[in-house]
């Protein structure tokens, strides 16, 4: 258990590869102060130790905001989809039980509530400025599309009398919250973290550990380098998690694994229509 969660990560995650050979790298920066110490210019560039104690209390600051608002988007993207999950059991329950349904319509509506999650998938994973900008070959709104064949499919039956107004209010209420659910996660997708306030974070790391060395050098001597690669690791390595987080509908090893709630979904979905 100890090693599959400290030391294997380090050889298998993407993440932690990246974050490891920049903390390798200021780890060799660190080098050049402690070698100034044994030259006759050991005075020029040193940097008292409390400066950095006080700089470290803004830096705390800055990353546990970004890394609590970039999580805050991760969490909110997986509760809209643990929700899409709830939805869609509910919609195939009411359907099954409601309504008197021959094998085409059980067909047709396995079909389409098991095709939504993954239509919305691929539509949270489209480039930005091909959902805003749509061409001639990208402009129908797939999670649309698909619930607009059930409300056609909800309103035929109507018009057959196979359901009536009671039954139409509890079917329309399932069906809207797949589109608040679209909605919700559109918002995620569409509205990106605030670019200057990553930017200054980043700044602010950056500095900070550009500077570290140069104030702590005078005293841990050859310490430096291994204490400048562990502080190193753990900011960057929060920067960059918290960088991965806040986009939760990608491939990253961080994001979402919407492929298993689709299949979840499909699986309840045809358990309902095939029992």
């Amino acid at each position: 258990m100890l090693l599959r969660d400290t030391i294997f990560p380090l050889l298998t995650s993407r993440t932690l590869n990246r974050t490891g050979v920049l903390a390798v790298a200021l780890g060799a920066y660190s080098v050049l102060p402690i070698l100034k110490e044994y030259t006759q210019y050991h005075d020029i560039g040193e940097m008292p130790s409390d400066m950095h104690a006080a700089l470290s209390l803004v830096l705390g600051a800055l990353l546990v905001f970004r890394t609590n608002s970039s999580y805050s988007r991760w969490w909110e993207a997986r509760t809209l989809w643990g929700a899409l999950v709830n939805s869609s059991r509910n919609l195939s329950v009411k359907l099954a039980s409601l309504i008197e349904l021959s094998s085409e319509d059980k067909l047709f509506l396995n079909g389409r509530i098991a095709e939504f999650p993954r239509r919305l998938m691929e539509h949270l994973r489209m480039p930005t400025q091909s959902t805003d900008h749509p061409t001639s070959t990208n402009c129908v709104h797939r999670p649309l599309a698909v619930v607009q064949q059930l409300y056609h499919w909800v309103h035929h039956k109507r018009q057959q009398g196979l359901i009536d107004g009671d039954e139409l209010r509890v079917i329309d209420c399932e069906l809207a919250k797949l589109l608040d659910i679209c909605g919700g996660c559109e918002r995620i997708a569409r509205t990106p973290f605030v670019r200057s306030y990553r930017i200054f974070a980043r700044q602010c790391v950056i500095l900070f550990l550009l500077s570290f060395p140069w104030g702590v050098a005078a005293d841990f001597q050859w310490w430096t380098i291994p204490l400048t690669m562990i502080i190193s690791y753990f900011m960057i390595g929060m920067e960059i998690v918290s960088e991965h987080v806040e986009e939760p509908f990608g491939h990253d090893e961080d994001d979402l694994d919407l492929e298993g709630l689709c299949e979840t979904i499909e699986r309840s979905v045809t358990s309902v229509f095939t029992s």
